[in-house]
């Protein structure tokens, strides 16, 4: 299983093509107006539906964007205020979130072993990789291949993504690698997962 999964993670990392993002943090902030409404002043959401983006790389911050605004991954909110927007928009939101200090968040006990399991070792059963093999034990992600953190992570929005992946709603993930995983991931052990990362901020 530990080789399978590293053998996937290579692979991605040699196709993926993430996009960088090396915008002005300050020209960020003057833009981030809207942004605020939903994703909060500080980076922190303002509904456990919506993601935090304090501290989230500009790597995947951007690659995000671009897709909304280009049709890679829809949502009916976020594919109308991306459509207008620039690359040099994208980038400079994506700096200047990027540039937060990332927020902290809490886990609930309930079903929390059952999600570290899966995040540490995935489903061996079911053929599903351990999250951390991509998103790092402290599931701190990897910028150059525009993998994001996750830990910290609203669990709603966390859970929500993962069903997106699973049905194929949401579809812009490198290789189909996402929809791989969560497609032979149950509601329990979704729910299980996102509750964990919630709560995930240092290696253990």
């Amino acid at each position: 299983m530990k080789k399978w999964a590293l053998a996937a993670a290579l692979v991605s990392v040699w196709f993926a093509s993430p996009v960088t993002a090396a915008g002005d943090a300050a020209a960020g902030e003057s833009k981030s107006a809207v942004c605020a409404a939903c994703h909060g002043a500080d980076g922190k959401a303002i509904q456990p539906a919506y993601p935090n983006l304090a501290g989230q790389h500009a790597s995947y911050l951007a690659k995000q964007l671009t897709e909304y605004r280009d049709g890679g991954r829809v949502n009916a909110l976020m594919s109308g205020q991306a459509a207008a927007l620039t690359d040099e928009d994208i980038d400079d939101l994506a700096a200047y979130y990027a540039s937060m200090s990332k927020h902290e968040n809490v886990a609930s006990e309930e079903s929390l072993t059952l999600g570290m399991n899966i995040y540490r070792g995935g489903i061996t059963t079911a053929g599903v990789a351990a999250c951390s093999a991509c998103h790092g034990p402290a599931g701190l992600g990897n910028p150059a291949a525009a993998w994001p953190v996750v830990s910290g992570q609203n669990a709603q929005y966390t859970a929500d993504q993962l069903r997106y992946f699973r049905s194929g709603e949401r579809a812009n993930d490198p290789n189909a690698m996402m929809r791989g995983v969560a497609k032979r991931m149950t509601d329990t052990e979704i729910e299980a997962v996102a509750n964990y990362i919630a709560g995930l901020y240092s290696t253990p």
